[in-house]
């Protein structure tokens, strides 16, 4: 996994536990908020958080975020400060731009500054909890495209067969992209096209969901 340079920008609930999570995962994260008890929170977990005021386009170029791969903004309820930064970074050509808009026409000004990827968390959390509700296995939609999900399937049907005989990419355009066997803890990822299933196995695969959906197996 290559490393990456992300900005942050605002540091509430959902951008404080993005840039978190970016830092884990080893990744280096310049955050910034002006808002003195997120500044105070952020510093407790993250090694490079700076109070700036991310509307003057000046300030983000002195903290560094010109040099970042990445930025993410998360400017809380003002739209108008979301749309102003957002355009500031891409002015500054950050290579990849994600935005938290907070309704679906702060979503469509976002993209009318062509921002790389706008994001309602409620929105997308909803659907995850409906999906998960209405569809057995369902495990996660991913940003991929348009309704691509991660989908775990038990062996029932196709007890006996192996994933080449099977051939799903080319009759269902789905991907096992890991097995865990009966009587097993452990998953096996990239499972061997000549690996015998039996019943009880637990595949994961990614495809559309209604193709997923339409799997007996």
């Amino acid at each position: 996994m290559a490393k990456i340079q992300a900005g942050v920008i605002g540091l509430g609930k959902f951008g404080l536990k993005f840039a978190e999570t970016l830092v884990e995962m080893g990744h280096d994260v310049i955050a910034v908020d002006k808002n003195d008890r997120h500044i105070q929170q952020a510093r407790q977990i993250l090694p490079h958080v700076y109070k700036a005021d991310a509307t003057d386009k000046q300030a983000l170029v002195q903290i560094g975020l010109n040099d970042c791969t990445h930025a993410l903004v998360s400017a809380g309820q003002s739209i108008s400060a979301s749309v102003m930064i957002s355009m500031y970074l891409k002015e500054l050509k950050i290579p990849v731009v994600w935005v938290k808009a907070i309704h679906s026409d702060h979503k469509k000004l976002l993209e009318m500054i062509k921002v790389d990827k706008v994001i309602i968390p409620e929105h997308s959390a909803a659907r995850d909890f409906a999906s998960r509700m209405a569809e057995p296995g369902f495990i996660e939609h991913l940003p991929f495209g348009r309704d691509i999900v991660i989908k775990k399937l038990i062996v029932k049907k196709w007890a006996g067969q192996t994933l080449r005989e099977l051939d799903l990419t080319n009759r269902h355009g789905v991907q096992v992209i890991a097995l865990k066997s009966t009587g097993t803890d452990d998953y096996l990822f990239i499972p061997r096209a000549d690996l015998r299933l039996q019943a009880g196995d637990k595949l994961v695969a990614i495809g559309q969901a209604n193709s997923l959906d339409r799997i007996r197996c």
